[in-house]
């Protein structure tokens, strides 16, 4: 229990590094953005590699590929309320639509980001190998971006840094405890379950990247973090192959 609490929280402290990396030093777009592309690579390579591969090995592939598709789904309706109140441009830290009254908006996205994420890696603690590395490597580098990004949009949006440092702690608490409360109620699902939840994270994360990530990432950094992609998925490859 305290292992799920203690990685869902290394993966969420993410943003806090971010955050605090955004109010301390003069981050360029174009640097956040190749960090962000990269991580979205790596991000895509956890999801098919640790949640979608295993989900099929242990499920089969009827409750994967409908776990799969709910979370997309549920992500995207998701998604499209809180754009409509804000959040769009949540991770486009020169975006002027974050700057226009977007900041509990961001805050919510973010939110909404994080939590299928830490919830997958409190369930990895469920094998026998303990906890997927690849995983929690994947969602930290994606979500330092996410912190320096986000965090912009907020001191944009007229949030003073301490009220910034707040927000961002409650995502890592909340990251903590979806990790931990993946450990303790899946601990006894079947495997066709677990295997349509983990479809589920999954689904949720590759359209977070399809729809924020990969947008902001070419956006500030142009063609070239296709390149950075590809090399993030190379090396998600290499974590599983090796992990």
């Amino acid at each position: 229990m305290w292992a799920a609490l203690f990685w869902g929280g290394i993966s969420g402290s993410a943003v806090l590094v971010g955050a605090i990396a955004a109010m301390l030093f003069p981050i360029k777009k174009r640097v956040s953005s190749c960090v962000m592309a990269f991580g979205t690579g790596v991000l895509t390579g956890a999801a098919a590699y640790e949640l979608l591969g295993e989900s099929v090995k242990s499920g089969g592939i009827p409750p994967t590929g409908t776990g799969f598709l709910l979370g997309a789904v549920v992500f995207t309706i998701l998604d499209l309320k809180i754009s409509a109140k804000g959040a769009a441009k949540r991770k486009r830290s020169h975006s002027q639509n974050s700057a226009q009254k977007a900041g509990l908006a961001i805050f919510i996205g973010t939110t909404m980001d994080a939590i299928p994420e830490s919830i997958m890696v409190g369930a990895s603690l469920l094998t026998e190998n303990g906890v997927s590395f690849l995983l929690v490597i994947a969602i930290f580098i994606s979500n330092v971006p996410e912190g320096l990004s986000s965090t912009t949009g907020l001191l944009k949006s007229g949030y003073t840094r301490k009220k910034i440092f707040l927000l961002w702690l409650a995502v890592f608490a909340v990251s903590a405890f979806s990790a931990w409360a993946g450990y303790f109620f899946l601990g006894h699902a079947s495997e066709a379950l677990l295997a349509g939840i983990a479809a589920f994270a999954a689904g949720g994360i590759i359209a977070m990247v399809g729809s924020t990530m990969m947008p902001e990432a070419f956006e500030g950094g142009g063609p070239v973090v296709g390149l950075l992609a590809a090399i993030g998925l190379f090396v998600s490859l290499l974590l599983h192959h090796f992990s």
